[in-house]
C-alpha cells in the first residue's frame, strides 16, 4: 500500500468513547468513572502524575484489560474488534521486542500481519531505522528500540495511533523528527493519542490535553485552556541586597514562592492567583524589584498547580469525613 496516496478512513463515529468506566486493583481504583471522547484528526496528550491511571486507561482502550463497569468503544466497536480490523496502532512501554531477529525482519512481520499494510521499506524509512535494518533487536540502544516500536505501531494504515511515553530514550534530534512524523499522521486525518512526562511536548504538539488524577478526568482542553484553568501567573524579579523572606511570603494571593541568592542580592519567583495585587503589595513593602516579569504559567506549572489544588481539596474532604 502506497503511503503517498493513502489516507486514514473517514468516519462519523467517535474514535474513542469512554462512558463511566471504572477499573480497580484490589482496594485501588485506577480508573474512576472516566468519561471522555476522542474525535478524528485530533492529537491528544494524556497527562497525569504517577498513579493517575494513564497506563490503565490505555490498556482499557487497547483491550488489554476489561473495565469493571462502564463501556469502552473504539470506532463504535469493542477495542479488540477495532484492533483486529487494523484500525489501531500502538506503541507501548510494556512488553519487550523479539530477540535474535533483525530490525528488518521484525518490521516485515508486523507489515505482513497488518490488514492494511505498508511496505516494510517505507516503514523503516519513516521511523529512521533503515540504516539498522540488519541489526539484531537485542543489540539496540534505548532510543533505537523506541524507534522500532514506533515502526511496529505504524506498520499499516491505522486510523488511531496510541503512544505511551514514545520519545523516552530519544535524543533531541530524534524527538523532533518523531513529532514531525506524527504531525504528518494527524494531517492525514488520523487520531494520535500519546501519554508523556515531557510536558513541553504536550504544549507544543497536542491540539488537546487531558489531565488525569486518581483515575478521574481533572481537566480537558487546549494547552492554553489548561494554563488558564490553573488561575495563576508567574512573577519573577531580582532584589539588591537581602531582605527577610517572611514579608515576601506574606504577600497576598501567593500560591508558591522561591527565594534564591543571586550575586549580592536575591532572585524571587512567585506564583500568584492575582498578580496585580501581589505586585502592588510588593511595592508597599518598600522594596524595588529589578527585572520584574509577569507571565502566564507554562503547561508544566499549570499541571502542577491543578493537581496540587485537587490533592488539597481531596485531603480536606477526607479530613472532614472523619
Amino acid at each position: 500500500m502506497d503511503t503517498m496516496t493513502t489516507t486514514a478512513a473517514t468516519t462519523t463515529t467517535s474514535v474513542v468513547r469512554f462512558e463511566s468506566v471504572t477499573k480497580s486493583y484490589g482496594d485501588v481504583r485506577a480508573v474512576d468513572g472516566l468519561t471522555l471522547e476522542l474525535h478524528p484528526g485530533e492529537t491528544v496528550a494524556l497527562l497525569g502524575p504517577n498513579g493517575a491511571g494513564k497506563s490503565t486507561t490505555l490498556d482499557l482502550l487497547l483491550g488489554l484489560k476489561n473495565a469493571d463497569s462502564g463501556t469502552v468503544r473504539v470506532f463504535g466497536t469493542g477495542p479488540r474488534e477495532a484492533i483486529v480490523a487494523g484500525r489501531v496502532g500502538a506503541m507501548l512501554q510494556s512488553g519487550g521486542l523479539m530477540d535474535e531477529v533483525t530490525v528488518g525482519e521484525l518490521v516485515k512481520l508486523a507489515c505482513d500481519l497488518h490488514p492494511r499494510p505498508y511496505r516494510a521499506d517505507e516503514v523503516l524509512a519513516r521511523a529512521s531505522i533503515a540504516q539498522i535494518a540488519d541489526r539484531k533487536v537485542n543489540k539496540l540502544s534505548g532510543g533505537q528500540a523506541q524507534r522500532v516500536r514506533f515502526a511496529l505501531a505504524t506498520a499499516g494504515d491505522s486510523d488511531l495511533i496510541v503512544l505511551d511515553e514514545p520519545t523516552t530514550g530519544m535524543d533531541v534530534t530524534a524527538r523532533q523528527a518523531f513529532w514531525a512524523t506524527m504531525r504528518e499522521q494527524a494531517d492525514q486525518g488520523r487520531t494520535v493519542l500519546f501519554a508523556t512526562h515531557y510536558l513541553e511536548e504536550a504544549d507544543a504538539i497536542a491540539d488537546r490535553v487531558l489531565v488525569l488524577h486518581r483515575g478521574r478526568l481533572l481537566a480537558d482542553g487546549t494547552a492554553a485552556e489548561i494554563k488558564a484553568k490553573a488561575g495563576a501567573r508567574r512573577v519573577s524579579f531580582d532584589l539588591e541586597g537581602t531582605i527577610e523572606e517572611a514579608p515576601l511570603r506574606a504577600l497576598p494571593f501567593l500560591t508558591s514562592i522561591t527565594v534564591s541568592k543571586s550575586g549580592s542580592g536575591q532572585t524571587v519567583r512567585i506564583q500568584s492567583s492575582d498578580a496585580d495585587a501581589t505586585v502592588h503589595a510588593l511595592y508597599g513593602l518598600g522594596v524595588y524589584p529589578r527585572n520584574l516579569e509577569v507571565a502566564g504559567l507554562g503547561l508544566e506549572q499549570a499541571f502542577v498547580a491543578i493537581t496540587e489544588a485537587e490533592e488539597a481539596t481531596l485531603a480536606a474532604e477526607e479530613a472532614a469525613s472523619k
